[in-house]
């Protein structure tokens, strides 16, 4: 008998997807492996790993990946399977965001990962751009955390993820005011 564990993801309908996972041994899977973000030259801007992977098997797994991804015709879809997983990926600007999630995952939740993503760096940015993320790269991870733990969605709110973004920006500034006055 398998115990069961939901989880709930983004959709852009405004409404909730449950998806349901075998749960053996008091351990599951996570959906999401690994979250990249590639230039379209082949160079790493963001990479948050979600399972423990050393680092030699990370290098690569992108080296792979990105060889799949940036070879791929941009008129097919934006799944393949990889390995064990599948790998989801969808191009904004000049940027790919690729996740790899389990092979019984729904892709179409993947892309809404990363859409719903994309859509709190681009409000937090104001249209951001890949010299954001890369002078900026400390807030995009921070971003990153505050809506994925353990390579799952954590938070669906734009608005809820900017506000506790906001906050941060406003200790950080009250910290910086405080040790300008000390000196």
């Amino acid at each position: 008998n398998a115990e069961y564990m939901g989880f709930v993801g983004f959709s852009s309908f405004s409404s909730f997807l449950i998806t349901v996972y075998p749960v053996h041994d008091h351990t599951y899977s996570r959906m999401i492996q690994f979250l990249l973000l590639i230039s379209r030259q082949g160079k790493t801007r963001l990479a948050k790993w979600f399972v423990p992977i050393t680092q030699k098997e990370r290098q690569k797994i992108i080296k792979d990946v990105v060889q799949l991804v940036l070879n791929r015709p941009p008129k097919m879809c934006n799944f393949l399977e990889w390995r064990e997983h599948k790998i989801c990926f969808k191009r904004y600007a000049s940027l790919y965001f690729i996740t790899c999630i389990d092979k019984e995952d729904n892709e179409l939740l993947g892309l809404e990962t990363i859409h719903h993503f994309v859509e709190v760096l681009d409000r937090y940015f104001g249209n951001v751009c890949e010299l954001d993320l890369i002078f900026n790269f400390h807030k995009a991870y921070y971003i990153l955390d505050e809506i994925f733990v353990g390579g799952e969605l954590q938070e669906t709110s734009k608005k809820t993820v900017l506000r506790v973004i906001a906050a941060q920006d406003a200790l950080m500034e009250e910290d910086k005011e405080a040790s300008s006055k000390k000196v």
